[in-house]
C-alpha cells in the first residue's frame, strides 16, 4: 500500500506541469466540468499553503537572523522586481482593465510554493530559498494589498483590508498551522509529509481546472496573448532577480535561488484573490503562470545543475593540474 501510494505520489508531483496543462485544455474544451471548483479556490489555496508550513521549522525562521543579506536583497528583488514588471507589461501590451489586474496580481505576490524544490534542483541555497519564501508569504498580508492598490487602483478600485483579511485567512493562518503541527506534533507531521507534495500537486491541479473553467470562453481571445505576457514576466524575474544578486556580490548558490524565488510567483494566491475581489477573467494570468513557471523553472534548474558539474570538473581539473 505505502509502495503505491509513494509511487503515486512521485508520478503526480513529478508530472505537475504535464497535469496542469492538461486540466487547463479540458477547463477549456468542458468548462462545466470543473466550474464547482470556483467557490472552492480559497480553500484549496490554503490546503497549499497549508502544505508548506509542514515542511517548516522553527529553525527555517531563525536562517533570517543568521543571514539577513540575503534574505533582505532577496525579498526586496521579489517585491520591486516583478510588480513593476507586470506594470510595464501592463502598459506594454495595453492590457484591459480586467485582464491588467490580474497580472498585477501576479507581480505583486510572494514567491510561489514550488521554488524550494526548484532550488534544490538547481543545487541553490534551499535554506535561503525556504527563508525567503517563508519572508515574503509572512510580509503578503501587508505589502501584496498595498502594491495593488498603488499599482491598480487608477485601473480598478482596490479594497486594501479586505484583500489583507484574505491574505492572512487563506495564506498566513495555514502556514502558521502547518508550522505548529510540524513542531508540536512531529511523529504525526513525520508520518503524513511524504503525502503533502501528492495533496499539493492535486489542489494546484484542481485550482488551475477550476479558474480556467470560470473563464474558459475569454481565454480563447486572450490566451496567446496572454502566454506572451506570463513568459516575458517570469523571464524577466529570473533574469533580473539574479542580476540583481549579483550586483550586491552574492555567491553562484545565493544568485541562483534569487533569480527562482522572484521569478516563481504564487499564481495560485493570485488567482484566487482575482476570484474573490475581481471579475474571473482577472484569474486567467495566475492560471497560465502556474503551467509555465514550472516548466521555465524545471528547464532553469537543469541549465543550472549541469553547469555546476562543469564547474565542479574544471575545479577537479585545475586542482588535479596543480598537483602535477
Amino acid at each position: 500500500m505505502k509502495t503505491a501510494l509513494k509511487k503515486a505520489c512521485d508520478f503526480l508531483v513529478g508530472n505537475m506541469s504535464l497535469l496542469v496543462f492538461l486540466i487547463g485544455v479540458f477547463a477549456v474544451w468542458r468548462p462545466e466540468a470543473l466550474t464547482w471548483v470556483g467557490p472552492h479556490i480559497p480553500v484549496l489555496l490554503g490546503i497549499i499553503m497549508f502544505g508548506m508550513g509542514i515542511t517548516l521549522t522553527v529553525d527555517d525562521f531563525k536562517n533570517i537572523l543568521r543571514n539577513p543579506k540575503g534574505i533582505f536583497i532577496g525579498v526586496c528583488a521579489q517585491f520591486l522586481i516583478m510588480p513593476a514588471v507586470a506594470f510595464g507589461l501592463v502598459k506594454a501590451f495595453g492590457l484591459p482593465p480586467e485582464i491588467a489586474i490580474g497580472v498585477i496580481l501576479v507581480g505583486t505576490c510572494p514567491g510561489g510554493t514550488a521554488s524550494n524544490v526548484i532550488a534544490y534542483l538547481a543545487k541553490g541555497d534551499v535554506a535561503l530559498s525556504v527563508s525567503m519564501s517563508a519572508t515574503s508569504t509572512i510580509l503578503a498580508p501587508l505589502v501584496t494589498p498595498i502594491l495593488t492598490y498603488l499599482l491598480a487602483d487608477a485601473v480598478i478600485d482596490v479594497s486594501v483590508s479586505s484583500m489583507m483579511m484574505s491574505i492572512v485567512k487563506m495564506v498566513l493562518l495555514p502556514v502558521l498551522l502547518g508550522l505548529g503541527v510540524h513542531h508540536f506534533f512531529e511523529n504525526f507531521s513525520r508520518k503524513i509529509n511524504p503525502f503533502m507534495p501528492m495533496l499539493s500537486a492535486v489542489t494546484v491541479v484542481l485550482t488551475v481546472g477550476g479558474v480556467v473553467s470560470l473563464s474558459a470562453a475569454k481565454l480563447l481571445d486572450v490566451g496567446l496573448m496572454m502566454f506572451a505576457v506570463v513568459i516575458c514576466h517570469n523571464s524577466f524575474g529570473l533574469l533580473l532577480g539574479y542580476i540583481l544578486a549579483k550586483l550586491f556580490r552574492l555567491d553562484e548558490k545565493r544568485s541562483r535561488t534569487v533569480s527562482i524565488e522572484v521569478g516563481m510567483q504564487n499564481s495560485g494566491m493570485a488567482a484566487s484573490l482575482a476570484v474573490l475581489y475581481f471579475d474571473p477573467v482577472a484569474a486567467i494570468p495566475g492560471a497560465i503562470f502556474s503551467v509555465w513557471h514550472n516548466v521555465s523553472g524545471a528547464m532553469l534548474a537543469n541549465y543550472f545543475a549541469k553547469h555546476s558539474e562543469e564547474d565542479n570538473n574544471d575545479d577537479l581539473i585545475n586542482n588535479s593540474i596543480k598537483c602535477i
